[in-house]
């Protein structure tokens, strides 16, 4: 057993090591501009519903259907249709470069939607104090709004990671690299099982601590919470 794992790492040690590092520059990149367009997205969508403290059923309505479009492409086609636009952007339409612009675009819309779900999870009571006071709309927002929200955001966070994870394997279908491109190249392919498993073994890794490192940040956060 020992001997087989040995041999197996002495030949794609390399590119399992090159794949996890290309899957998690895809994944932190990802997420950065993501939650820049996402969260003020998020926002605009909570404050501007019926009952938000601005509201504009217009502007919410527009948004909302540009939001839902587009969670509701499949990435893999998203991916296909943005091939010119990526080649456009950064140059190439294929590796870790050309994963990453239908990585944001597609985890956006669904980054907006969970900072809009844990929004709303705010004590309207709360804002309507911050409003009978003389509040601005950004102050509430900034002070009032985000900081209530702050022990449910990173739960959000991590299915946002986890989501954008599944995605890179996804992109590996067309050439994007990472772990999920190692899968399809050798593990379907080229039949070598133990690659294929060997890629799913780390992803499960990744989404664990993912998930660990979120819920743990946000127990530490939550002023609800009593040691």
């Amino acid at each position: 057993m020992l001997e087989a794992l040995s041999a197996f790492f002495a030949q794609y040690g390399n590119l399992l090591r090159e794949g996890t590092i290309d899957t998690l520059i895809m994944v932190s990149v990802t997420t950065v501009f993501a939650y820049l367009l996402g969260l003020p997205l998020g926002v605009l969508l909570n404050i501007t519903k019926p009952d938000g403290i601005w509201p504009h059923k217009g502007f919410n309505s527009v948004v909302g259907w540009i939001t839902n479009l587009g969670r509701s492409l499949p990435f893999l086609i998203l991916m296909i249709l943005l091939l010119d636009f990526t080649k456009l952007i950064v140059g190439t339409k294929i590796g870790v470069r050309g994963a990453i612009v239908p990585l944001i675009i597609s985890a956006t819309p669904f980054v907006a939607r969970m900072e809009e779900s844990s929004l709303a999870e705010v004590d309207s009571g709360v804002q309507e104090a911050a409003q009978s006071m003389g509040a601005t709309v950004p102050q509430i927002v900034c002070k009032v709004l985000l900081p209530e929200a702050m022990p449910s955001l990173p739960l959000g966070g991590s299915i946002s990671m986890v989501t954008i994870l599944a995605y890179t394997a996804i992109a590996g279908t067309i050439g994007a690299g990472g772990l999920g491109d190692l899968a399809i190249r050798y593990g379907y392919n080229r039949k070598v099982a133990s690659m294929m498993w060997a890629s799913v073994i780390i992803l499960v890794i990744l989404v664990q601590i993912i998930q660990s490192v979120f819920s743990f940040v946000s127990r530490k956060i939550d002023k609800r919470v009593r040691l």
